[in-house]
């Protein structure tokens, strides 16, 4: 009969195949899935409907995806570059990272059954997996005030993947949790997306995603709610405030993962993200992250950016916007120009600022 491999041996497995974090825990339901149902009540997943329903309840037991799991293997990535190019969130500035993790974890899973004959179970952040939870109780990190796994080494620029599998392997320690009493991401968050928590035990503060940038910029399939049109700080894909002021980013190191890296040295301004075709933005934006928010969906984050700059020199590609025969496209550029009239006079451009930075 053979015996389960030591967990010293599969981390060692795991830093060979190129992760920068591993730790292990075990299958068990984590408490904090009950929290993760009231989170759904309160309404703070907006239209993310994929959250709700058969995958929500998936997301309570691990072994909903492997019956036989008995461990977690949690997985990091370090995703950190310089040199931000426009408006977009960090993550996306590479390739799409779910295929590279992805095929990494595939090795990892061949090379872990080959110690050991196993079932094993991938998962990358589309799974319905509490994966963030898994990983503060397998020692990656704990989850911080702005909801990010922060680790204490290299910061929270993580991405995140798991082997669920059948082999019964030692467990490492949660981390704990070492985000004190700061509050720098709740206060420099600007639409006070960052709310109390409470109730059912789990974190102190979550994410209301109805109010985030992110949501709005990549998730949100519609219309911007009209009240919250001009609050998106020029960001056209996702937003990292809440990162970039965190103390445990001051320091974080940068990948020598190339596929991470900005896939073109010119910045992805504005302008030029308005001048795009359908036809260009699928070309562009091919294996990229940038490409869920869809054609139409990334020219309604980039018409309300122009109106938010208050740049009079926007006008001209904000009324080309508004001529489309795509309604959402011209009803938020229509709303974008309204904004812009009532904001600087021709020439001037408002003091509006794309990346906040830590004291």
């Amino acid at each position: 009969m053979s015996q389960d491999p030591d967990s010293a041996a599969v981390k060692s497995l795991a830093r060979e195949g190129g992760f920068d974090l591993v730790g292990i825990t075990t299958a068990e339901p984590p408490p904090e899935a009950a929290f993760f149902a009231e989170w759904l009540e309160r309404g703070y997943a907006g239209e993310m409907g994929y959250l709700y329903g058969r995958r929500g309840q998936l997301r309570r037991d691990a072994r909903n995806l492997l019956p036989s799991a008995r461990s977690v293997i949690c997985l990091g990535l370090l995703y950190n570059t310089p040199h931000p190019p426009g408006p977009v969130s960090r993550y996306a500035w590479g390739d799409d990272y779910h295929d590279l993790l992805h095929g990494r974890i595939e090795q990892l899973a061949v090379r872990l059954q080959a110690l050991a004959p196993c079932e094993c179970k991938i998962c990358v952040d589309t799974a319905p997996l509490l994966e963030r939870t898994f990983a503060q109780r397998a020692g990656l990190g704990w989850i911080g005030h702005n909801t990010c796994l922060i680790n204490q080494q290299i910061g929270s620029w993580v991405f995140l993947g798991e082997i669920l599998t059948s082999l019964e392997l030692e467990a490492d320690e949660p981390a704990p949790f070492r985000c004190g009493s700061c509050r720098r991401c709740i206060e420099a968050c600007p639409t006070q997306a960052l709310v109390p928590a409470g109730g059912t035990p789990g974190p102190a503060f979550t994410l209301d995603s109805r109010r985030c940038i992110s949501y709005w910029t990549i998730e949100l399939r519609g219309p911007v709610p009209e009240e919250h049109r001009g609050d998106n700080q020029g960001l056209v894909f996702g937003c990292d405030i809440c990162q970039q002021v965190c103390p445990w980013n001051r320091r974080a190191p940068v990948t020598a993962e190339p596929a991470f890296a900005p896939r073109s040295s010119q910045p992805l301004t504005l302008d030029r993200l308005a001048s795009l075709t359908a036809e260009e933005f699928e070309e562009t934006f091919r294996s990229s992250p940038l490409r869920r928010t869809r054609y139409s969906g990334l020219l309604r984050n980039v018409a309300l950016a122009m109106g938010a700059s208050g740049d009079a020199r926007h006008r001209p590609a904000l009324q080309k916007l508004a001529a489309s025969e795509d309604a959402l496209i011209r009803d938020h550029a229509r709303f974008a120009l309204e904004s812009l009239c009532s904001a600087s006079p021709p020439g001037e451009k408002s003091n509006t600022s794309t990346e906040t930075q830590p004291e």
